[in-house]
């Protein structure tokens, strides 16, 4: 067990260096001038030369890249060129905003997904199970700023109107002012962000239910006169998990990165907007810092899920 987990560390590292070569590399492709930028269109030579040798973008390449890697492994992501805030204090004051929109959206599509998934696989071909097909396909395929928009409209623009002051258009509020305050900020994003995913959980779970649900030992359950609820509960949902298990952790990892459409439709300051805006200004350590954290929570989510793996099937270990 700890040489398979030493082995997956290993490979998570490797694809964290190659997403921070790539990652590095684009900005340097790219025709913009950050010192340019900063400097303003009225600025001499001589005032960008000194905001280039300030920056340390005057180095090689290859050694503000070795500068980069050196402080990053030990926590210095750098520094925000406009402000000179510290990355990792950026990242920090996002990433709350960005955990509470993914872990309670991932509580109600994991809800919602799961019971769909089940319902349409105890009753195949049945008109639930067709009524559940054609919601989760209709919101599978539907664009997120629009649903986000539409929720906007109804749930926030129309009730309004009508005197039902229940949620805000958007902005945060942080747990620990306020925690009615906190989930009426939060609700519209949940349910934006668990109607989209809950989609891909209701097929995975059903697909996954229907094939455990033909098992022989599912059959000899049955003919021991075990409750029907708890052959399907107990002996198929647990087996049927393992997949969903694997798509949670991808979703989740991803997530956790940052939701940039979600954010920006409800004005969210978590990860997704933050390195939108850094985008925009070209605050390229802001920009590096964001992206290798949310690789990072890729890598990370991957490896717990293969640990889990590892667990439930010894056989796992071998690969």
């Amino acid at each position: 067990m700890a040489r398979f987990l030493l082995r997956r560390l290993g490979h998570g590292v490797l694809v964290l260096w190659l997403i921070s070569m790539a990652i590095f590399a684009l900005f340097f492709i790219a025709p913009s001038n950050v010192a340019q930028t900063l400097a303003g269109r009225q600025a001499t030579p001589e005032t960008i030369a000194l905001i280039q040798h300030r920056l340390g973008l005057d180095l090689p390449v290859w050694k503000q890249y070795l500068n980069f890697v050196t402080n990053a492994v030990q926590g210095d992501l750098g520094y925000d060129y406009y402000h000179q805030v510290p990355v990792t204090t950026i990242i920090g004051q996002a990433l709350p905003v960005t955990l509470s929109l993914a872990l309670g959206a991932a509580v109600l599509w994991l809800l919602l997904g799961v019971t769909n998934g089940v319902i349409s696989a105890v009753h195949p071909r049945s008109l639930a199970d067709r009524g559940l097909t054609m919601f989760a396909l209709f919101f599978y395929s539907f664009p997120s700023f629009l649903l986000g928009l539409l929720l906007l409209y109804f749930l926030y623009f129309k009730l309004t109107l009508a005197g039902f002051d229940w949620f805000p258009a958007g902005g945060y509020t942080p747990f620990t002012a306020g925690p009615g305050a906190w989930l009426q900020h939060l609700v519209l994003p949940w349910i934006a962000l668990a109607l989209l995913l809950a989609a891909t959980y209701t097929r995975l779970t059903r697909g996954s239910m229907l094939d455990v649900l033909g098992e022989d030992y599912i059959r000899t359950a049955r003919s021991k006169g075990i409750r029907e609820s708890r052959v399907v509960v107990r002996h198929g949902l647990r087996s049927a998990l393992t997949p969903v298990v694997t798509q949670f952790g991808i979703d989740l990892g991803q997530l956790v990165g940052g939701v940039v459409v979600t954010e920006t439709v409800f004005s969210l300051p978590g990860l997704g907007q933050t390195v939108v805006t850094a985008i925009n200004r070209q605050d390229l350590p802001v920009i590096i810092g964001i992206v290798l954290f949310a690789s990072a929570a890729v890598v990370v989510a991957n490896i717990l899920v293969d640990v889990a793996y590892a667990f439930l099937d010894p056989r796992v270990r071998l690969h």
